[in-house]
């Protein structure tokens, strides 16, 4: 099904005035501007809308990565995997035009002083979007760490949604424990880094462990190798929906943006 442009406007439209009216009230009386504040945003991103068609539409959830919010670290092991500066929070459209950054820091920020109005706000957004792509026979598929790598697992997020298809990358290797699996809706790709040398055992040992599928960059399409480690290699620029891999395997992309520059090691050469 070729989704309408318009009809996702009219969407975005009325997930505003929805989240408007529902926690104007209680946003007035924590001081918290809220009006016109959209957790997840569909249909909008180059990379992910690749993945968009027939069956599945993806709704991502931008946030302030790494410590860019005082008080906050969205993403843990930035600083480690040398990912701060090729991050994509300063790639695209975001490079392009501030008030994308500064409505992400203002997510942030709500989330850092009022996470419970924040999850409410995210549900209700959760809510709408699946109602949205089931009155369309479309798979409501989301990622709530576009620029972010925090463990939504811990606040039963998916569990409140079983319909919905949650995806995300990560650079956690504890999420890959089998003492506490993740909820069956909720597909997690490790992502590598070569800037540390530990960090890059620990991915790859966790991969020889679980068989987990791991997400590696590199500068170009033409040093991509078959395999990596001795572990097949697939093309990851095809679709951004990870779920859909075959497991067990090394998911290739290549740099984009300020990531073709980066020397730190995270970027492969």
């Amino acid at each position: 099904m070729k989704l309408d442009p318009l009809s996702l406007d009219l969407y975005n439209a009325k997930q505003t005035k929805v989240l408007k009216s529902k926690f104007e009230k209680l946003a007035k009386a924590k001081r918290i501007k809220v009006s016109g504040l959209k957790l997840i945003s569909v249909g909008s991103n180059a990379k992910t809308i690749k993945g968009d068609g027939s069956e599945f539409l993806t709704a991502i959830m931008y946030l302030a990565p790494a410590d860019t919010v005082k008080g906050m670290n969205n993403c843990a092991f930035a600083g480690i995997a040398g990912c701060k500066a090729p991050c994509l929070f300063k790639s695209g459209q975001a490079k392009v035009f501030p008030n994308i950054n500064k409505a992400r820091i203002r997510k942030t920020i709500l989330l850092r002083d009022h996470k419970d109005t924040f999850l409410n706000m995210l549900r209700a957004d959760l809510k709408r979007f699946q109602a949205y792509c089931d009155k369309r026979g479309i798979k409501a598929c989301v990622r709530l760490n576009g620029t972010s790598d925090i463990q939504w697992e811990n606040d039963g997020i998916m569990s409140e949604f079983p319909n919905i298809q949650f995806y995300d990358y990560t650079k956690i290797v504890t999420r890959f424990r089998k003492s506490k699996p993740m909820p069956v809706n909720y597909h997690l790709t490790l992502s590598y880094s070569g800037a540390n040398a530990n960090f890059a055992k620990k991915v790859l040992a966790t991969q020889k462990r679980t068989g987990c599928n791991v997400a590696v960059v590199w500068r170009t399409t033409d040093v991509i190798p078959k395999t990596f480690h001795g572990i097949k290699v697939v093309d990851g620029d095809i679709t951004d929906l990870r779920f859909t891999d075959e497991p067990n395997v090394i998911v290739s992309l290549y740099a984009k943006g300020d990531a073709k520059k980066d020397q730190s090691g995270f970027v492969i050469d």
